[in-house]
């Protein structure tokens, strides 16, 4: 891969390079929803992801290319204005990486030549663009050799999504790609940024990877929307609660107050966030045991939470998760991510993989009328250099 993607390099830009970087992709195991509402989240680092080849330039100009999207070629810009550009289309998240670490004081004096090469499916909820960003963030540390923190890398990652694009989402994507470790889950606590390294281990079983093929882009769904609601849950909540984040609350608290919210679909909301910190913090727990079949019951129980109480599945993910869970091959299943399409993930027993995706990919073909995709992702480390 490595020696393709250099070669590849020198045809696109005509000069050679030997600087080449990966980023992955992540899934979440559980705790979906829960990191702009101030609880935990369990995500991975996985083995798909974003790879990279680089190279300094001496002038001032910055060069963008990605193979899967070779039909935009290069874009070209300039160091001296990297304001968003909406005809700059995907590559606005490596120009606000590069704008931020400027911004916040990093010599950045030179432009770049950088090819990409994804092999996260577009719009598949397993967070391509936090990917691009921190390899960005990793290539820009190395080449220009900068004195930055991983931390500081993801956290100008989240600006980036904020600020730059205009995606209202939490710390999760960028904490789990940057910092990820092998073979091990990450528990965080999105309130205070302590986080637990977790041993990933399944035994018979693995993560199946369940892609509905329905694009989702999070500025153009609910996603904002979401947030917002549990923003005035939180904000009724705290006129008798000293609280800052619904993942404060345990439920025994939430039920007690759940009133003062006064209103069914808030209700609603706040009541996915706060049992959502909750199954996270369990199924931590259920993991560390090596109690598989609790962790898988946790799965479903987050699936169900986010149909009903969050609203954010749609008949695609709901297909292929309750398509997964009548099999005796899985423990459990569920979707990741933002919703609205994207990916869900189950827990298969591996001797039986192959029966599980021909059965889940029957019945998703047969209702949806166009076939689903599913992949195996091994637990891989954060973004780095080759």
């Amino acid at each position: 891969m490595e020696n393709e993607l250099k070669e590849l390099f020198y045809s696109v830009f005509g000069v050679t390079s030997e600087e080449v970087y990966f980023a992955p992709g992540r899934i979440n195991l559980i705790g979906e929803h829960t990191d702009y509402n101030g609880g935990h989240v369990f995500p991975a680092a996985i083995t798909i992801g974003t790879y990279g080849v680089a190279r300094k330039r001496e002038d001032q100009v910055i060069r963008f290319y990605s193979e899967n999207f070779s039909d935009l070629g290069i874009i070209e810009l300039s160091l001296a204005d990297l304001t968003y550009k909406e005809e700059h289309d995907w590559t606005n998240y490596p120009k606000g990486m590069i704008h931020y670490l400027i911004e916040n004081g990093y010599a950045i004096d030179h432009g770049l030549d950088l090819l990409f090469y994804g092999t996260i499916p577009n719009g598949a909820g397993l967070s391509s663009s936090a990917s691009i960003e921190l390899l960005t963030g990793v290539v820009l540390k190395d080449l220009f050799d900068l004195d930055i923190k991983m931390l500081d890398v993801v956290i100008t990652g989240k600006r980036v999504e904020n600020h730059f694009i205009g995606v209202n989402s939490g710390i999760m994507d960028q904490f789990a790609i940057g910092m990820g470790q092998k073979n091990q889950a990450i528990l965080l606590d999105t309130n205070t940024l302590d986080y637990e390294l977790v041993p990933a281990n399944f035994g018979e079983y693995v993560i199946a990877i369940m892609n509905t093929n329905k694009r989702r882009e999070l500025a153009d769904s609910k996603y904002n929307e979401r947030r917002a609601e549990c923003e005035l849950a939180l904000s009724r909540l705290q006129t008798v609660l000293p609280i800052k984040s619904l993942g404060e609350l345990t439920q025994e608290s939430f039920e007690q107050h759940q009133a003062i919210i006064a209103d069914e679909k808030l209700i609603r909301r706040a009541k996915h966030a706060v049992t959502e910190n909750q199954r996270t913090i369990k199924a931590k727990e259920a993991l560390v045991k090596n109690d598989l079949k609790s962790f898988g019951e946790l799965l479903n129980a987050s699936h169900a939470s986010l149909k009903d109480d969050y609203e954010v599945t749609g008949i695609e993910l709901d297909t292929l998760v309750n398509t997964a869970q009548k099999l005796s091959s899985v423990l459990g299943a569920r979707m990741t991510g933002a919703g609205f399409g994207g990916c869900a993930i189950a827990l298969v027993k591996e001797s039986e993989l192959a029966d599980f995706i021909e059965q889940v990919g029957q019945v998703y073909q047969e209702k949806i009328g166009y076939p689903a995709d599913f992949y195996m992702a091994n637990v891989d480390d954060g973004a780095r250099k080759l």
